[in-house]
């Protein structure tokens, strides 16, 4: 039982030969037109391959008008027949269309021209220039043109051209709104840089010289590739000893965690509050829960200082 999925499957392998197959009668054509065109320039001077060359054309045009696909341009015609005595009788056969003549026509007129400029060389004696004139003719004109080629997509359209897709598909980025992951951007993800295809993300303050982020891999799926401190280090004038790369808790390989300096406990609330005003101000009391936000209501101390 054939399945949509392997329907599908054997269409697109059938769509892949025909393709194939369309670029080697392309081809063939080409090299059909140069042929004819180097015997009518060796017909200019020789009369000795005339012969042979109006019998390869003559061979040529016929094949290929025989493998024409006209049968799929044909039509139908009834013809109804009244006999003397009245009878009256119906028959019914295919016949080339207009658009079948028109491509037969088409597709013989280089062969059938060809073959008229060979006959011209030999009845003309010597080399003239109208000769010459009518080779170049012949060749550009059939070149340029493709008789044979219109003809056969006159009768079998050719399938649309592939699209081409790019092989990765890139998410689309949001704007990068802080300063650092912009620099980053510009300076150390672009190509040749010390991590190409990366973003910055989740960049927070450490300390007054120091920060960590998370640096996430541009293309789903694939690792963030191998970063070289050094190289960093040369890129943001940083010591080599204050700037680490390593894994993210939790996370895989699509995401590193950057930090560089040393971070600045004073700003850690709980830090704060255990060297800086506990000692002062509350002896023994720990910091338990900590919301950010904006005070929209008293603040009951009781939930948020355990004494």
């Amino acid at each position: 039982m054939m399945t949509p999925d392997r329907t599908e499957r054997l269409q697109g392998q059938l769509d892949t030969a025909r393709r194939r197959l369309d670029t080697a009668r392309s081809h063939t054509g080409r090299v059909a037109t140069a042929a004819g065109a180097a015997m009518a320039t060796a017909g200019l001077f020789t009369a000795e391959v005339t012969g042979e060359s109006l019998l390869a054309t003559v061979v040529a045009t016929g094949a290929g008008l025989v493998l024409l696909p006209t049968r799929r341009a044909k039509v139908k015609k009834t013809v109804i027949v009244a006999g003397d005595d009245g009878e009256v009788t119906a028959s019914t056969r295919w016949v080339p269309s207009h658009q079948v003549k028109t491509a037969s026509v088409l597709y013989a007129a280089p062969g059938v021209s060809l073959m008229a400029v060979l006959v011209a060389e030999r009845i003309v004696p010597g080399v003239h220039w109208g000769e010459a004139l009518a080779v170049a003719l012949w060749s550009a004109g059939t070149w340029w043109l493709r008789p044979g080629r219109a003809a056969r997509h006159m009768l079998v359209p050719p399938l649309p051209p592939v699209e081409k897709t790019a092989d990765v598909a890139v998410t689309e980025q949001p704007a990068l709104e802080h300063p650092a992951a912009q620099w980053w951007a510009e300076r150390a993800a672009v190509e040749g840089g010390a991590a190409p295809g990366t973003l910055l993300e989740d960049v927070e303050r450490t300390g007054e010289n120091a920060m960590r982020a998370v640096i996430r891999s541009a293309v789903p799926g694939e690792p963030v590739p191998d970063i070289s401190v050094r190289r960093l280090s040369a890129l943001m004038d940083v010591p080599e000893d204050l700037i680490a790369v390593g894994p993210v808790p939790g996370r895989g390989a699509s995401v590193r965690l950057l930090t560089v300096g040393t971070a600045d406990e004073a700003l850690d609330a709980r830090t704060v509050w255990a060297t800086r005003i506990a000692p002062l101000a509350m002896p023994g009391a720990t910091i338990t829960e900590i919301n950010f936000g904006r005070m929209t209501a008293a603040v009951d101390t009781t939930k948020e200082i355990d004494a």
